[in-house]
């Protein structure tokens, strides 16, 4: 949910700059899962931190880059925080460890059924803001709390409430979007990538084209198996997504990736841009081969393909040429690959 978009920017991003715009002058450390770090980072002039395994744990990570004596922490889920919520934490930070923002509860409650009073009870809110001294101490535990207030009490520390904002809902579920109103639909603009790989010819290797093994008495030289086609594509849908490139991703100094075979990289790398909050419209690949013939293969290239990148087979073009013995591909020395492909963003505003 961290990428979906609202207009062009990711949640994280647009949740970020809606806090900064009303605390102009305040730092901003953002933890991350450390797969997005990298991506993040390039994105925006914040400290990004790698997260834990849990939020309490990325929390702890974060602080490490904190140095001012009060700290206020938020959820990106968190997505129509108001300025004044935010100027109203500050502006009571004296009055306890932590300052909590919380909505009563109107209806009628139930605890392992028996009916407690719900003057008691409270919805809690972020953000909060605490004291950094007493955050810090008060995680130093093993003991995983839901939010810094409970951790904060837990370790004898005090907390007040203030009125909480209804507008500011989390956003946990797909209809959670229908009430934050602050929310815009994602832009519909569509981009477009392109993608070129070469490999050189290795004897009694088996070649691996687009997905589909090709009969001949050579494969590619690589350090995974080689198929320049999804390699070309990879590149074409990180180029469109502005997500790199394939070595970033796969680089081809990690063992792991030794003779992999390349479907799995493009089912990866597919997974990553749903993840980032895009959806693949077309790719068209062009094969540059004065041997093999690839003409025999092309459909079932299309339907490999297709089914990788959960697309109908007509969004799915393969296309074959020589270059009419010129250069090393018309010695038949390798095959060279131009790929394109297009992507949007995911419409989450009307499913």
């Amino acid at each position: 949910k961290q990428w979906l978009r609202i207009g062009h920017d990711p949640l994280w991003f647009y949740v970020t700059n809606r806090i900064k715009e009303s605390l102009p002058d305040v730092a901003v450390v953002l933890a991350a899962h450390p797969d997005e770090v990298p991506f993040i980072s390039s994105m925006c002039d914040f400290t990004v931190v790698s997260g834990g395994e849990t939020r309490q744990q990325s929390l702890k990570n974060a602080l490490q880059h904190v140095s001012t004596p009060y700290v206020i922490v938020s959820d990106i889920a968190r997505a129509c925080v108001d300025s004044e919520l935010l100027l109203t934490l500050i502006g009571r930070k004296e009055e306890g460890d932590v300052i909590v923002p919380a909505l009563d509860v109107i209806d009628t409650v139930t605890y392992r059924n028996e009916t407690i009073e719900r003057d008691q009870v409270k919805r809690i809110q972020t953000p909060q803001l605490s004291k950094t001294s007493v955050l810090r101490r008060a995680l130093d535990t093993d003991q995983e709390f839901t939010d810094e207030s409970s951790a904060i009490v837990a370790a004898g520390g005090t907390r007040v409430f203030v009125p909480g904002d209804p507008r500011a809902a989390k956003l946990t579920h797909a209809s959670d979007t229908a009430v934050l109103e602050c929310l815009d639909a994602p832009s519909s603009i569509v981009f477009t990538g392109n993608g070129f790989d070469v490999h050189p010819f290795e004897e009694g290797k088996p070649m691996v084209l687009g997905g589909v093994t090709i009969d001949s008495p050579f494969g590619f030289k690589a350090h995974s198996d080689g198929d320049v086609a999804i390699h070309a594509l990879i590149d074409a849908l990180l180029g469109a997504a502005c997500l790199g490139d394939i070595g970033m991703l796969f680089p081809d100094t990690d063992a792991v990736y030794k003779n992999i075979d390349s479907r799995v990289l493009l089912k990866r790398c597919v997974e990553k841009l749903h993840n980032f909050g895009f959806v693949i419209a077309h790719a068209d690949i062009t094969i540059i081969a004065q041997t093999p013939k690839i003409s025999p293969y092309k459909d079932e290239m299309r339907r490999v393909l297709a089914s990788l990148l959960h697309l109908p087979l007509s969004r799915i073009n393969v296309k074959a040429t020589t270059t009419e013995h010129l250069g090393f591909i018309g010695r038949k020395e390798g095959v060279g690959v131009i790929s394109t492909a297009s992507v949007h963003y995911f419409d989450w505003k009307n499913g």
